[in-house]
């Protein structure tokens, strides 16, 4: 069978699909497209800015998610490099923390604009396509903030939390099409984020975290690449906590 015949045949086995990673550049996102990357997806990452060190084997895009026609043109160019998104990964987001008294009310709408109404920009484009074909999934990267809250990040964690409530009610909408739509909600894991929480805080959550470390990036992309499997078919609606059992009892998940 030659390579191409190979390649049609794992498509139609669902084992290649097209996969789209908002917030691809560093940290969770790219260690969620190296994941699916290697079990023989064909992977797109975008991000506002190119990054510095673009692995050749994923295909980059611009993408701002809180600009419509930046998500429609970036997804213009992925089906035209790679085919049809057929999973999407909405992973693309901000934090502006301060204390509540403190936090303007751009802070509060810009944080919600790029974490739910980016997420729901994106996966409004990505879901028509994959109404027609009858297939698809799509991963929200919410957080066990969006539970449990934190001092700091009333921002933060309402959009997070928000993230749920569009993931269930997408779920519900579109399960009848063969499209499923899940949540992960990180603890803390080991990314540019959290290090600028500083060493006292990290040292606090770790303390918090029951199994006694931060997670790492591909924690979360063992999770995401398995909600966006073949075999995850009859999984949708649903938030899975990654957080070391910091989210247990958070009422939320």
């Amino acid at each position: 069978m030659t390579n191409t015949a190979n390649a049609d045949a794992a498509e139609q086995s669902g084992e290649r699909r097209v996969a789209f990673v908002t917030g691809g550049s560093r940290g969770i996102g790219l260690a969620t497209a190296h994941r699916l990357a290697a079990q023989g997806n064909r992977v797109a990452i975008g991000s506002r800015s190119k990054p510095e060190e673009l692995d050749d084997t994923m295909f980059w895009v611009e993408c701002d998610v809180t600009d419509s026609d930046s998500v429609d043109q970036a997804f213009s160019a992925i089906e035209n490099e790679l085919g049809t998104v057929q999973v999407l990964v909405s992973n693309a987001g901000i934090t502006a923390d301060t204390l509540m008294l403190r936090m303007s009310e751009d802070d509060f709408t810009s944080v919600l604009n790029a974490n739910l109404a980016g997420a729901f920009r994106v996966a409004k484009r990505a879901v028509r396509p994959m109404m027609k074909t009858r297939w698809g999934r799509i991963v929200f990267i919410s957080s066990v903030v969006g539970a449990l809250g934190q001092t700091g990040q009333a921002n933060y964690a309402a959009s997070k939390a928000g993230l749920v409530g569009l993931g269930r009610s997408m779920a519900r909408e579109f399960a009848s099409r063969g499209i499923t739509v899940n949540l992960v909600a990180p603890g803390p894991i080991e990314t540019d984020m959290l290090a600028a929480a500083g060493e006292s805080a990290i040292d606090a959550m770790v303390n918090a975290v029951p199994v006694g470390r931060i997670g790492q990036p591909d924690d979360i992309a063992a999770a995401v690449s398995f909600l966006a499997s073949e075999q995850a078919g009859y999984i949708t609606g649903v938030t899975l906590g990654v957080d070391g059992g910091l989210g247990m009892g958070g009422g939320a998940q």
